[in-house]
């Protein structure tokens, strides 16, 4: 086998040097998979029939939506489209390792997710965004939060807010990329055809694939929702005083 897990196709670009090709080639693919998908799914609303397909996916999004109302409040509402799309999108990046674009040749495969850069960049528009909001809405005092409930704790709750867009970025890249590197340690036994004694490892080995993805879907699933919980209760602590004081004087 000539595949190195971790290993990643690159590109040289002016001014930004060595980029994984891979990742935003696969990236790019999921992007146009999700189009055409919800292009599918939005035709079907043509006719007053609902279908399973309906069904399903109008269950999810009322789910999230219920959780990011209920945990911002009502002001969360705006912000449900950004979280739908997060979770889907998200799902959608860790299932397409499912396929095995990379064992036949192509230039692309393998979740992206399981590329730190991809986590990184999720988690930090996410710090960011949250940000944003909080300093839009509230100004400098987003930041009182810092003080509380003693000033002297000030250098002990900023290691914690920064640590939260690490946590993100970590708790979604290991989580998939060990998915990954189970399948590439079981593709190893498979194809060195291992023996101890009369017993034949590899082909022993051969049926653990099919439970392995099965297994990954299953993490692939829970993470993109952990990720998509973890933003909405980030952005909801970060705006909790405004939204307080709005629902007072309303």
């Amino acid at each position: 086998m000539h595949e190195q897990v971790g290993s990643h196709l690159t590109w040289q670009w002016p001014l930004i040097g060595s980029v994984h090709a891979d990742t935003i080639l696969t990236t790019w693919l999921v992007m146009l998979v999700s189009l055409a998908f919800f292009w599918y799914l939005g035709r079907s609303y043509k006719t007053n029939r609902v279908n399973k397909r309906q069904a399903t996916f109008e269950g999810i999004v009322n789910y999230l939506a219920d959780l990011t109302q209920s945990t911002i409040g009502k002001h969360g509402e705006r912000y449900v489209p950004i979280f739908i799309g997060m979770f889907f999108f998200i799902f959608i990046l860790n299932q397409i390792g499912f396929f095995p674009f990379k064992q036949l040749g192509l230039p692309f495969g393998g979740a992206p997710t399981a590329d730190l850069n991809t986590t990184v960049a999720f988690a930090l528009l996410v710090f960011f965004g949250i940000q944003f909001v909080a300093v839009r809405q509230s100004g400098i005092k987003a930041y009182a939060h810092l003080f509380k409930p003693f000033p002297v704790l000030f250098p002990l709750n900023l290691i914690e807010e920064l640590a939260r867009p690490v946590v993100l970025a970590l708790r979604l890249f290991f989580n998939i990329f060990v998915g990954e590197l189970l399948l590439f340690v079981v593709a190893t036994i498979i194809a060195s055809n291992v023996k101890v004694g009369p017993v034949n490892l590899s082909l022993g080995a051969a049926i653990v694939p099919f439970f392995l993805q099965f297994f990954n879907f299953f993490v692939g699933t829970l993470q993109a929702f952990v990720f998509t919980l973890l933003s909405i209760v980030y952005l909801s602590l970060a705006t909790a005083e405004e939204t307080l004081r709005k629902v007072q004087t309303t």
